[in-house]
């Protein structure tokens, strides 16, 4: 636990705004194994990579011990600290989310992103009681000794009511809401467009998090509108699945297999994928 509170403070150092925090996410051990190996000093898991992964939709249908156990894997395989998507904190209380938090935390996550709607219905939950939820995740951190990051997520850009312009200023109230409930850093997804990002970052004053899509400017450019943090999201699964049908395609239509063989990894570098680096043993 001792070690862990390190990785979480690590991790809370990450996003002092001096610096753009890119965080990559993935969805399984190889994944999360690339990014650390390529440089990243952190990992998050994606919840649409990842429940996917499992063989579930994005969302809460996951039994929460195949999700666990898919956490503790990643954890185990990595020595830099991981951040993990308990979508909307699998339940609709503050108590459901405390519970699965402190589960995430035990299988050595040092990061929580939890997001404001629910996927069933695409409709956002309360203000109150997604700030409830934040809230009580944040006495949690303490209680625990372990300052995990809480990355509050609102989805008002997508699912709002209103114009443009109203679905924005929702955003900027959720983000507002979520930041003094005690979120470390705020995440409005959706948020491309330059001159919002801006105004969302003046409005709030804390990290804000952009994630990776199309139409979202360079990071150079997201740090000169004060963004703290930029994640993947599941744009890497996105572009690995794009792989394999460009390849299976190639094979069937040509015969030929230039998109699997050009670049490829060797077996030698995929089997230690799966060993530990900070143990130097086979994940269990």
């Amino acid at each position: 636990m001792e070690s862990q509170a390190r990785k979480a403070e690590d991790f809370r150092g990450l996003h002092d705004r001096k610096r753009v925090l890119v965080l990559p996410n993935a969805w399984d051990v190889p994944s999360a194994r690339v990014f650390e190996d390529e440089g990243f000093p952190a990992v998050a898991t994606s919840s649409a990579g990842m429940m996917v992964s499992l063989g579930y939709p994005d969302g809460e249908t996951v039994p929460v011990t195949v999700f666990l156990s898919a956490v503790e894997r990643i954890s185990k395989a990595l020595s830099i600290p991981l951040s993990v998507d308990v979508v909307g904190g699998f339940g609709s209380t503050a108590k459901d989310a405390v519970a699965i938090a402190k589960k995430v935390v035990k299988a050595g996550a040092v990061g929580l992103n939890i997001e404001d709607f629910v996927h069933s219905t695409k409709e956002l939950v309360p203000v109150k009681a997604h700030a409830a939820k934040i809230s009580a995740l944040k006495e949690l951190g303490r209680s625990l000794g372990v300052p995990f990051v809480i990355n509050g997520r609102t989805d008002a850009l997508r699912y709002a009511k209103g114009d443009d312009e109203a679905r924005f200023q929702e955003a900027v109230r959720r983000g507002i809401a979520y930041r003094d409930a005690g979120a470390d850093c705020v995440y409005p997804m959706g948020l491309v467009e330059p001159a919002r990002i801006s105004e969302y970052v003046e409005a709030l004053d804390c990290p804000v998090n952009v994630m990776v899509r199309k139409g979202l400017p360079p990071v150079p450019e997201l740090a000169r509108l004060g963004v703290a943090r930029v994640s993947f999201g599941p744009s890497a699964s996105y572009a690995a699945m794009a792989l394999l049908k460009r390849a299976s395609k190639e094979v069937i239509r040509k015969g030929t297999y230039e998109t699997l063989t050009a670049d490829a990894i060797s077996f030698d570098e995929l089997n230690s994928l799966a060993v530990p680096k900070e143990h130097g043993k086979p994940t269990p």
